[in-house]
């Protein structure tokens, strides 16, 4: 029988104490769980984006044309996540400045993108008719002209949320996801409720943004100004003035690769269009089918947001990387498990539950078109790292093969599981590319940099 702590010896309970908190707490803070906390992060807010379709579907009367404005601002998105990307690898690094130097460069790059996002607000203010009418919401032309301020908001939230990767500071990171994610459902959620409808639900996504620009600007001064000086890499310039255009010209790899992840995650349901029939049940269905497939892919951007700086902290130090790519990609395949199980047993229910009846044609494929797309998440994971790595011959292949993708499809049976056959042989190709390149790359260790600055082997 075990004895009540009202009996245990105050300093024996303090001695238990001791001993369980400390292994929780290297725990909490070890590098696995930092990954798995933004992963869990950015499953959560996709958790929530989908609660907001849901809620948005039921309060707007044209839903469609939502839709159609959000996905006029999710063309700037390739753009912001190779900033982030870029941003965290700079930082981690020290080119952009370390502690507060960090924060006067970012402040100057906040001053470049608020004039820009003013004279580009202007202009889409005085073009609201054109722009609404090529989105295709001639009905809405005040929701169409804030399609750019939101761009440019999300621009300048990746930029932050760069800097608080290069500083560790994933918490706030998975907060800031989190955070953005709900305040555009209660904030368009209550303007639609006082009559705003459709341009209602579309502010949300603007001052959501610029909510979370708030919250990540005010904890990234305080986790610059907290940083240990010891971590200043010893060939971080003293005063650096690298211009925010300087950074968006050194992205452009970044920019491309991501394109590159795009195409692979999106293009097979255009080309299913062509293969199926544009508008047809066979189309419908495989849309419905290939959207919930994706998760695992939303799972590996959160986990690219702990990747990226990591690698670029352990290769500039002569540290070895791999382990780095190994957990990430270890969480893909712990989370894989359960979601493709569940694919295999009770794909048909999952979808009869969430989709409408004719909306489930294609449901025989949502096993194979999951384990294309945790193989695509693995794929994107692989890429992330050979950026950190500042690699840029992996977009030769992978290009290819992104560009091989739509040929190939159109070409597949008209039918869901032999077309979701070929989209998984592509991902197979890509993934085995990637991976291939990823590990010659990381088997390639940097000379570390001594504290007398010398080098010597890692």
């Amino acid at each position: 029988m075990s004895t009540p702590a009202s009996e245990i010896p105050r300093g024996r309970l303090s001695a238990l104490r001791v001993r369980f908190e400390e292994p929780l707490r290297n725990l909490r803070s070890s590098d696995t769980a930092q990954a798995a906390g933004l992963a869990l992060a950015m499953i959560v807010n996709n958790v929530i984006a989908l609660g907001s379709t849901v809620a948005f579907a039921h309060l707007l009367n044209d839903y469609s044309a939502l839709a159609s404005l959000i996905s006029y601002y999710l063309i700037l998105g390739v753009v912001g996540q190779a900033l982030q990307v870029a941003t965290a690898r700079e930082a981690v690094l020290g080119t952009l400045g370390v502690g507060p130097e960090l924060i006067v460069t970012l402040k100057r790059w906040t001053r470049t993108m608020v004039g820009v996002t003013v004279v580009l607000t202007v202009g889409s203010v005085l073009l609201r008719a054109p722009i609404a009418s090529a989105v295709g919401v001639t009905n809405y032309p005040w929701a169409a002209a804030f399609g750019i301020p939101a761009g440019c908001l999300w621009l300048e939230l990746s930029i932050l949320r760069g800097g608080l990767q290069g500083v560790g500071d994933y918490q706030s990171v998975g907060l800031s996801l989190i955070g953005e994610q709900g305040a555009r459902l209660v904030t368009g959620a209550a303007l639609v409720i006082v009559g705003l409808g459709v341009t209602g639900a579309y502010l949300g996504t603007p001052v959501s943004l610029a909510i979370t620009c708030v919250y990540g600007a005010v904890m990234l001064g305080r986790a610059a100004t907290a940083l240990d000086r010891a971590a200043i890499p010893p060939d971080a310039p003293a005063h650096p003035d690298v211009s925010l255009w300087q950074h968006v010209k050194g992205a452009f790899v970044p920019i491309v690769a991501l394109v590159v992840v795009a195409v692979l995650q999106n293009i097979d349901i255009i080309a299913a269009r062509h293969v199926f029939g544009s508008g047809t049940v066979l189309a419908n269905s495989y849309a419905a089918t290939a959207v919930a497939a994706k998760v695992l892919v939303w799972v590996a951007i959160g986990a690219g947001f702990y990747l990226v700086p990591e690698t670029s902290r352990r290769h500039h130090e002569g540290e070895p990387t791999l382990p780095v790519l190994a957990r990430a990609v270890g969480i893909i395949a712990v989370c894989a498990i359960p979601v493709l199980g569940i694919y295999a047993f009770a794909g048909h229910p999952l979808l009869k539950a969430v989709f409408k009846p004719d909306q489930l044609a294609a449901t025989d494929s949502l096993l194979i078109l999951g384990v294309a797309f945790a193989l695509l998440a693995c794929t994107y994971l692989a890429i992330q790292y050979l950026l950190a790595l500042k690699r840029t011959w992996f977009l030769i292949p992978l290009g290819l093969v992104a560009i091989a993708e739509p040929i190939l499809l159109l070409q597949a049976p008209a039918d869901p599981p032999g077309f979701a056959s070929v989209v998984l042989a592509v991902q197979a190709v890509a993934a085995a590319l990637a991976f291939t390149m990823a590990l010659r790359a990381g088997r390639r260790r940097r000379p570390a940099v001594g504290s007398n600055g010398r080098i010597s082997q890692a």
